[in-house]
């Protein structure tokens, strides 16, 4: 003799996908709390600091924008000046601050051998800090 039914159901499947709606709350909810407690934590520390008579830091010097066209003009800035001049400039330039940066453009056309005396000239105004500015490549299509 059987005691129960005789038909027998499945249970059923176990849920197997996860509620994501709840998590993702609680994930606002602490993105909001540490937005709002983030700029509270800079420092609000007030501090008395020492004196001290040191020497003023120095400014940084503007550099020597030196550029040249496919013609082979020399610019320094937007003056034209010859090569002589730039010899002038440039020693001038290294007496005052050895460190002094020259910024260099030089029009693609323009030989690499020239880039190279002028190179070679700046150098021999005591002038070694020299800089390449290009422009920004067009994007790949």
């Amino acid at each position: 003799m059987a005691f129960g039914r005789l038909e027998r159901h499945r249970a059923q499947a176990p849920m197997s996908d996860i509620n994501m709606t709840p998590l993702i709350d609680v994930m606002l909810v602490l993105l909001v709390i540490f937005m709002i407690a983030a700029p509270l934590m800079t420092s609000k520390l007030k501090l008395d600091l020492p004196k001290a008579n040191g020497a003023p830091t120095q400014t940084p010097k503007q550099p020597l924008r030196l550029g040249l066209d496919a013609e082979g003009t020399l610019y320094l800035g937007d003056e034209r000046i010859t090569a002589e001049e730039l010899a002038t400039r440039a020693a001038a330039a290294a007496k005052t601050d050895p460190t002094t940066e020259v910024q260099l453009r030089a029009d693609v056309k323009v030989p690499y051998g020239r880039v190279a005396e002028l190179i070679a000239q700046l150098q021999a105004a005591g002038l070694s800090r020299i800089g390449f500015i290009t422009s920004t490549a067009a994007p790949s299509r």
